[in-house]
């Protein structure tokens, strides 16, 4: 077979491409998506009447912002307030012009918007000092939602000795801490400084999915905190540095305190037991 330049009809080195071969068609596709980004500075791609690019524009924005809508309601509601009534759709727009999204998956993309958000933070745009964590604190729950995490995959002792042995966190109950009271933010509270001490929270997922919040305190936090970042250590090891950490006035107080503190974390089914043998192979 004669090479392709030498066979009837091939196009030659120099010859344009036609516009229905395959990196034209991707090419069309770029501008497309580029014009559909930022309509403002992307020229619109050749070929499409204007009453098409519209209804693809309008189309493709409706529809992220009506899903990041969803995924950050209290965002959404306090840039959507007056007197900035169009504050969250121009931060939209911001995100859609601006963040290179590359997942396909569309539960990725309240992700992307977080650490678009993030990012902003460095970037002098005025926003709330407070708007990354809370962020955070409405991306959070959807995380856990979807979180392939699942008890039985892990070897645990539900009846094990909080104190002899290594007391396990349920890998559905997220310790989470942050400078602002991101559960009270909302449009009829918007703070000018964070407070004195920090908000410990906890999240967690029922059987049925449940996505729960509930406040907890500085120690319960940092003794949780402590059970994933030192796994190694039994419970009675994790209340004495614990109780150290705190310049607690008797540690043998302290312990009896914090082995009551685990009994009532393992009956609400935030630390599972203790920890077993190796981890159980999912099947």
């Amino acid at each position: 077979m004669p090479p392709e330049a030498d066979r009837p009809g091939a196009p030659s080195p120099e010859s344009p491409r036609h516009a229905s071969t395959p990196d034209a068609f991707a090419d069309t596709q770029r501008a497309l998506a580029d014009y559909i980004r930022d309509p403002d500075h992307a020229p619109a791609p050749e070929g499409i009447e204007p009453r098409r690019l519209r209804v693809y524009r309008e189309l493709f924005f409706n529809n992220m912002e009506s899903m990041l809508g969803g995924n950050f309601p209290v965002i959404r509601r306090i840039l959507s307030a007056a007197p900035d009534a169009g504050r969250w759709s121009t931060f939209v727009r911001d995100f859609y012009r601006e963040h290179p999204v590359r997942t396909p998956l569309f539960p990725e993309i309240a992700r992307e918007f977080l650490r678009y958000v993030e990012g902003r933070a460095d970037n002098a745009r005025g926003d709330p000092p407070w708007l990354a964590e809370l962020a955070h604190y409405e991306w959070v729950e959807l995380a856990l939602q979807i979180s392939e995490a699942r008890i039985g995959d892990i070897a645990h002792d539900p009846h094990g000795d909080l104190l002899a042995g290594a007391p396990l966190v349920s890998p559905l109950a997220w310790p989470l801490a942050y400078a602002w009271p991101v559960h009270r933010i909302g449009p009829g509270f918007l703070p000018d400084a964070p407070p004195a001490e920090a908000t410990c929270l906890l999240l967690t997922r029922d059987d049925d999915g449940t996505v729960r919040f509930r406040q907890l305190s500085a120690l319960t936090f940092r003794l949780l905190q402590r059970l994933d970042q030192h796994p190694e250590l039994d419970g009675r090891s994790q209340l004495q540095a614990l109780a150290t950490e705190a310049a607690a006035p008797s540690i043998d107080a302290f312990i009896d305190e914090g082995r009551r503190t685990l009994a009532e974390l393992r009956r609400d089914g935030i630390v599972l037991g203790t920890r077993s043998g190796a981890a159980i192979p999912v099947c």
